[in-house]
């Protein structure tokens, strides 16, 4: 005859696996791991890319001088190397906020992360970053640091190789500013860097492809079954590209839904498109001021920390 275990020890195995599971989800989305800095300088990196470390004084200097002679408005920015020009609109019951930026070179498009570096649970605020990274425009990323898998790829370096689904899709930087969406299942992130892949997003999905909507019905229920806030980057032509931030989940601004997104961010004109990290995350910073209403349930204002940011500047 089986012999009944004791009320003692039935207590102190559930205690024991409740702190079990508990130090889980804590170590998984509270406890910080960081696994390198953001900023390697000449030496090892994580990376097989060959990286540089910060700019040089030639590089500061330049950029010093450009940022003291630009022209600069609470809606606009430009001094001969970037243009930004904010616009705010109304589509289907939604605030959206419209960043158009022309650049001169590729450089001044950017990816910073949450206190200069890689690893899990560390987040900042999209304004914290985007002022120690001192961008003159920022919006969120795609907050790598909430999944355990996914191509990440920022200024060069490989910080994470696995996958996360064959049929992700990501959004490749090149080094000369051009986008393209790939899927995970095509390509290897080493294969991406060794091509010249300068950032690599896993997000998603693509918004639009080839000037034409590229998200289908089964990706909108898939990724979004009601509206939301939104985050997405869209390139329209060669250095010109527009970033775009919807408020959501309040009696002013009900979000969007991805197809909805997908045709504006075609109406502006691009020829490619992505979705970023969206909801409570989704903010736009210009000139060092928070331009939307960012919230995770609508009953408070405020920003969501996220672990990146995709920035202009120098």
């Amino acid at each position: 005859m089986k012999q009944k275990k004791s009320p003692k020890w039935t207590r102190i195995y559930k205690a024991a696996l409740s702190i079990f599971t508990a130090f889980v989800l804590l170590d998984t989305f509270v406890i910080p791991h960081s696994y390198s800095s953001a900023t390697p300088t000449n030496g090892d990196t994580v990376s097989t890319a060959s990286t540089t470390g910060t700019a040089d004084t030639s590089s500061s200097k330049t950029a010093s001088t450009a940022t003291d002679k630009a022209s600069t408005t609470g809606t606009s920015y430009s001094d001969g190397n970037i243009t930004a020009k904010l616009t705010t609109c109304r589509e289907s019951d939604t605030n959206l906020y419209v960043a158009d930026v022309t650049l001169k070179s590729a450089d001044y498009l950017q990816t910073f992360l949450a206190n200069g570096t890689y690893g899990r649970n560390i987040t900042a605020t999209t304004s914290t970053i985007a002022e120690e990274a001192n961008a003159i425009l920022a919006i969120n990323g795609d907050y790598y640091g909430a999944q355990q898998s996914g191509y990440v790829i920022r200024n060069g370096v490989l910080y994470r190789a696995i996958s996360s689904d064959d049929s992700q899709e990501d959004l490749v930087i090149d080094k000369d500013g051009s986008f393209k969406i790939v899927t995970e299942g095509s390509v290897t992130a080493q294969q991406l860097l060794d091509d010249g892949a300068w950032q690599v997003l896993s997000f998603g999905p693509g918004l639009v492809e080839n000037g034409e909507v590229a998200v289908s019905a089964s990706e909108e229920v898939g990724k979004a079954k009601t509206s939301n806030p939104r985050t997405a980057i869209g390139q329209i032509d060669a250095l010109h590209y527009v970033f775009v931030v919807s408020d959501g989940r309040t009696s002013e601004s009900a979000g969007l839904r991805l197809s909805e997104l997908a045709s504006f961010m075609q109406g502006l004109g691009c020829k490619t498109a992505y979705n970023l990290d969206g909801g409570g995350s989704s903010t736009m910073v210009f000139n060092g001021t928070v331009i939307n209403q960012p919230t995770t349930n609508g009953d408070t204002i405020s920003e969501r920390k996220v672990s990146d940011i995709v920035s202009i500047g120098y």
